[in-house]
């Protein structure tokens, strides 16, 4: 365990702006995760438990409190066979797409679309993490937790954490602090079947097919490439936190209104993109920012800036502060309700402002 002082959160973000912590505390282990939580809670002061840093924007105040970095790692293989697949158990702090690369060389399916998200094992229950047609909840057999309000070791099944679009009972509460995840992979050569249209067609076959989980994970790699969701510290585009927006969920009477104010402003063979969901029909984020007239480059060249490469990225062009990204945010989503009457849900968490 190490303590530091005064110490900059900005370098331990992927959007990298963000004053610093009072202190900083960087646990290695589950118990040292455990103890650091413990000692904040039985002081009362102010926690952030940081993991990858990929899905947060921190003041520019910073913190006045302690910050625990979980820097805890570690994948251990708990069974395997051919019926049951391989239970895994992986540490909270381990990084994720090292995870991925580790899954598709041992011949665990499952998660091979979710390559090169930035971030730790530990945060993917929390916001249930998906891209591809793959989300965690797929392959997440528990998730153990401490609870800060019990003061104990509180395990969910997969069923127990209310998994929805981009939600967990996690979301929103720090009252779990997530130790480790254990998952179910498929023992198989061949990916899941391709749910994405797009990566299928990079791959040149129909959706639905299976291919060799290096295949998919290569696939997948090109194309969130392309789009600057791959961390480059020497691009900018990837200075974020991947989709800033969320895709609006919304029942079917809200998607006819959205159909109509989109046919008043761009025309009666314009509409907007349209998905089945559980509760409703799910539309395209970027595609509204688009449309209400914020491009790719937008508000360029910054310090914050849309990315280049996809209009769901907000991006730190250099020396961007946190309340200019903010600023940048709040400008596209009240654009986005002024023009469309929707009202676009930002993904990373707000840590001592607000959007």
């Amino acid at each position: 365990m190490r303590e530091e002082f005064a110490a900059p959160l900005a370098p331990l973000t992927t959007l990298r702006v963000g004053g610093p912590a009072h202190r900083l505390v960087t646990v290695h282990t589950t118990d040292e995760l455990v103890d650091a939580v413990r000692e904040v809670d039985d002081a009362g002061e102010p926690l952030l438990v940081l993991g990858g840093g990929s899905n947060v924007v921190i003041a520019d105040a910073g913190f006045a409190g302690t910050v625990v970095k979980v820097a805890s790692t570690g994948v251990t293989r708990e069974s395997q066979d051919a019926c049951g697949g391989a239970f895994v158990r992986v540490a909270a702090g381990h990084d994720w797409d090292e995870l991925v690369a580790e899954s598709v060389s041992q011949g665990w399916a499952g998660i091979e679309a979710l390559s090169g998200i930035p971030g730790s094992a530990g945060a993917t229950p929390i916001q249930n993490v998906g891209a591809y047609g793959q989300e965690v909840a797929q392959t997440i057999a528990r998730v153990r937790t401490w609870d800060r309000q019990e003061a104990r070791v509180a395990t969910f099944s997969a069923s127990e954490c209310g998994f929805t679009y981009r939600h967990s009972r996690f979301k929103g509460s720090n009252r779990y602090v997530v130790l480790d995840v254990a998952f179910q992979f498929v023992v198989a050569d061949l990916s899941r079947p391709i749910a994405y249209a797009d990566l299928a067609a990079g791959l040149g076959v129909a959706p639905g097919t299976r291919v060799p989980l290096a295949e998919a994970r290569a696939a997948v790699l090109e194309q969130r490439r392309r789009r600057g969701m791959v961390v480059d510290p020497a691009d900018h585009d990837t200075w974020s936190c991947g989709s800033f927006f969320t895709n609006p969920l919304l029942t079917a009477e809200a998607f006819e209104r959205l159909r109509e104010r989109v046919h008043s402003r761009l025309g009666a063979e314009v509409s907007p993109p349209r998905y089945p969901a559980a509760d409703g029909v799910k539309t395209s984020a970027a595609w509204l920012i688009e449309k209400a007239g914020y491009a790719k480059g937008y508000n360029l060249p910054g310090p914050a800036a849309l990315s280049t490469k996809h209009t769901l990225a907000v991006t730190n062009r250099g020396g961007a502060s946190a309340a200019q990204i903010a600023a940048l945010a709040r400008e596209i989503r009240d654009g986005v309700h002024a023009a469309f009457g929707v009202t676009l849900v930002n993904e990373p968490v707000f840590v001592g402002h607000d959007l």
